[in-house]
C-alpha cells in the first residue's frame, strides 16, 4: 500500500473520529479542524485539489465554531434550515 494511501486513511480517519466526539468540547471541534487540514493535505499530495480546497474550507469553520463555543452540528443550527428563522 503506498504512503499516501496509508496517511489518508490515518487523516481521514482521526477527522471523523474528531466530529463524531465534537459534542464533548472545544477541544474535539478545535481537533476536528486539525484533521480537516491533514485531509487537506491528503487530498493535494493525492492530487485530487478540489478534496483539498474543501478541507481547507472546513477546517477554517471548524476553528471559528471552536473559538465561539463548539455548538454540536446537529440540527441544522446556524445552517438556515427550515423553521430555525435562520
Amino acid at each position: 500500500m503506498a504512503a499516501v494511501t496509508i496517511y489518508g486513511i490515518c487523516a481521514v480517519t482521526f477527522m471523523m473520529a474528531m466530529y463524531a466526539l465534537e459534542p464533548r468540547g472545544r477541544s474535539f471541534v478545535a481537533l476536528f479542524g486539525v484533521g480537516c487540514l491533514l485531509s487537506s493535505a491528503y487530498g493535494f499530495w493525492s492530487g485530487a485539489w478540489p478534496f483539498g480546497v474543501v478541507e481547507i474550507v472546513w477546517s477554517g469553520v471548524a476553528v471559528r465554531r471552536a473559538l465561539r463555543g463548539g455548538e454540536s452540528t446537529g440540527g441544522g443550527k446556524g445552517m438556515g434550515s427550515a423553521g430555525d428563522g435562520g
